[in-house]
């Protein structure tokens, strides 16, 4: 059976043990990460810099929201906005795999940066069991490449520390409760951001798109909660697809893009069931994207797969 306390007492003593000098985290705010970043501090205290980049592509609010944990949490940390530098790179692309080792390999040359500023000679990361596992290598077939695994430059210029490699969700989020911290219950959140919830090309507008509509569906859904109108799912969001469908505006017709609404339940992330939103929830979900984004989004579908044969993102 896996004890929490155990297991942070073992991991901050390896970690003190495999770093000498100084370390970089890059923390995201997602349970994985801050885990990773307090594990880390406690061992190795300000000889640690816990960065956070704004790519572009987080979910609203999420910068703010990630400043005040790691404040509450007492860990060094520093903000970077890197949006542009993403945006750029990701321009035209539209291949998901490739989507994922551009955005695996301008993470590490951020970090690359911050971490010659900050003399750090490591790099700890959040990476996770189902990370390294659907990453694939000579023997597991690769069922995408996780921006932290897949995707990570073979030049790298730094030593990982990966104090969470062999935990599986609900044992990470069983430390995080242990440690006090905030995003313990907060839902699994993609490295590559948004990037991997807009099919086709990331451009700004298509990511301000899903990441508006990413946004109703969590809010609608903890609303219905709230009121006791359904359980909260495991995961939640909207991804926008890169084909448009023709539809009414008025008396006029609209050729508009589509939103696909995805919930699921799982416990580890290997495997999970497609939730069943009640349909009232769907109708103003459906309801509010079109009417907030009407000149953008005219039709909104929900995702009624199981994993396998889907993963839980779209890409």
């Amino acid at each position: 059976m896996f004890k929490a306390d155990k297991f942070v007492e073992e991991h901050v003593k390896s970690v003190s043990d495999q770093i000498k000098g100084k370390a970089i985290i890059a923390c995201s705010g997602g349970v994985d990460s801050m885990v990773s970043a307090v594990i880390a501090s406690k061992a190795i205290g300000d000889r640690l810099l816990a960065v956070y980049v704004d790519t572009g592509l987080m979910r609203k609010g999420e910068t703010d929201e990630v400043r005040g944990m790691l404040e509450d949490m007492g860990v060094n940390f520093k903000i970077i906005d890197a949006s542009k530098e993403y945006f750029e790179a990701l321009k035209g692309v539209t291949d998901p795999e490739t989507k994922r080792k551009i955005i695996g390999e301008k993470f590490i040359r951020v970090f690359e940066r911050e971490a010659k500023d900050f003399g750090a000679e490591y790099l700890v990361q959040g990476t996770i069991a189902p990370d390294w596992i659907e990453s694939g290598d000579g023997v597991r077939d690769t069922i995408k490449s996780h921006h932290n695994v897949g995707g990570l430059p073979k030049d790298m210029g730094m030593e990982l520390c990966e104090p969470l490699r062999d935990l599986y969700k609900d044992e990470v989020r069983a430390v995080a409760r242990l440690l006090g911290i905030k995003s313990s219950e907060r839902q699994p959140f993609p490295g590559p951001g948004l990037a991997v919830r807009c099919l086709g090309e990331v451009t700004p507008e298509n990511i301000e798109i899903v990441r508006e509509a990413c946004f109703i569906v969590e809010d609608e859904i903890k609303k219905a909660v709230a009121d006791g109108k359904m359980e909260m799912p495991w995961q939640y969001f909207a991804a926008l697809l890169p084909s448009k469908s023709v539809g009414v505006q008025g008396d006029r017709r609209a050729y508009g893009k589509t939103i696909v609404v995805r919930a699921v339940s799982s416990l580890d992330a290997m495997t999970a069931e497609f939730f069943m939103i009640p349909l009232e929830i769907l109708d103003k979900i459906s309801r509010r994207i079109t009417n907030t984004m009407k000149d953008q989004v005219n039709r909104v579908v929900y995702d009624i797969t199981n994993k396998p044969p889907a993963t839980i993102e779209w890409e």
